[in-house]
């Protein structure tokens, strides 16, 4: 009875276990990146000093103070806003093909490195990691980069989508419609903090529970080595829980990590320069900030999201074959909380990174969706 009663309660609180016309040019969202130092506030940097591969158009990179932190966001394009949010263990570089194919077809992209990743500042403490501290920060920048317009698109994946969702219920008057992937919407449950709920149906070795205790995991991800752990999450296909014992991450230590298809050894060497100057601690306070997300979001117990709606998930993506998730998506839960919510794609042969994993065909499902407003 015990564990029937955790599984049906982690159903409710479940967020995260986290065609083109002839004109539009997809052959623009090649992979392309640059890295460089931190810049002074609000100012764009023409000089980049690291490691840079061939690149096609012109990103460019800013640092704005925003919500007392200083952000770095790339951007490009003019026209419309779209705001790329960006989930763990990625950065604003995972919307490399969505900001060239969008600056080319008349928006302005802008990818920001949210709280605690890349070259946006990381907070040590991990209760200035919930929601509304980032939401918080989004409004600041908005407000700094896009203050022409009352209202934007909003694209997110993973905790970017969870940032997304209560973006929506905090600020609906900021976003014109939302496309969200792989992290559905789910109520707050009155009736049970989150962290619990998730120790009770997968124990102690599931991904979310081992991130908690500041410094152990750190720890274990440093001996181990950034490059083999991030490896490990980018090219993770099991649809089951996640989960890691000490010691054994992804196979550690005999078994070889391959790179999947989509997944460069640029990217890969980016992402691992990234995390080598800052550590993983601010993604991590995301996870430690959960029990906090409960409590500070009791005031929008049983609140709908309402913003228009499309939602994308890989079919293997561990979030869509978590317990009791298709039933929520494709039974009526989800739109029940999310009313207008358009459309719900379901990609075969997909995985968690599904907007690098098949970026083609994600920016097909994002323009569609986007060019009804």
């Amino acid at each position: 009875m015990r564990w029937i009663k955790a599984i049906d309660s982690f159903r409710h609180l479940y967020a995260h276990s986290i065609g083109f016309n002839a004109k539009s040019n997809l052959s623009t969202t090649k992979r392309a990146f640059f890295c460089r130092p931190i810049v002074n506030a609000t100012a764009v940097n023409p000089t980049f000093t690291n490691f840079r591969p061939e690149v096609e158009g012109n990103i460019e990179h800013r640092i704005i103070k925003a919500n007392g932190i200083n952000m770095h966001v790339a951007e490009k394009g003019k026209g419309p806003v779209i705001l790329f949010l960006h989930g763990f263990p990625e950065l604003w570089y995972s919307w490399r093909h969505q900001i060239n194919a969008f600056a080319s077809l008349g928006y302005r992209a802008l990818a920001p490195d949210l709280r605690g990743y890349g070259e946006t500042d990381a907070p040590d403490d991990a209760k200035s990691y919930t929601y509304l501290n980032v939401v918080g920060d989004l409004i600041a920048l908005l407000d700094v980069v896009s203050g022409d317009q009352d209202k934007v698109f909003v694209v997110g994946h993973d905790w970017g989508a969870l940032i997304a969702w209560w973006l929506c219920l905090f600020r609906p008057d900021r976003v014109k419609a939302l496309v969200n992937m792989s992290v559905m919407f789910h109520p707050r449950n009155p009736d049970g903090k989150p962290l619990e709920t998730l120790r009770a149906v997968f124990g102690e070795d599931y991904y979310v529970c081992r991130f908690q205790e500041p410094g152990v995991i750190e720890a274990e991800f440093k001996e181990i080595g950034y490059e083999r752990i991030l490896k490990g999450f980018l090219a993770y296909r099991t649809p089951g829980p996640l989960v890691i014992p000490k010691g054994k991450y992804f196979g550690q230590p005999d078994t070889p990590i391959s790179l999947p298809s989509w997944l460069s050894e640029e990217d890969l060497k980016y992402y691992t320069s990234q995390y080598e100057k800052k550590g993983f601690t601010g993604g991590l306070n995301y996870y430690r900030a959960i029990n906090s997300n409960w409590e500070l979001t009791a005031p929008w117990t049983g609140s709908q999201v309402k913003v228009p709606v499309k939602f994308i998930v890989g079919d293997e993506d561990l979030t869509y074959n978590a317990p009791g998730a298709k039933d929520y998506i494709h039974k009526g839960g989800f739109k029940r909380y999310v009313p207008f919510l358009e459309e719900v794609v379901v990609m075969e042969g997909a995985a968690h990174f599904v907007h690098e994993e098949k970026p083609d065909e994600v920016n097909k499902h994002i323009h569609d969706f986007l060019n009804k407003f």
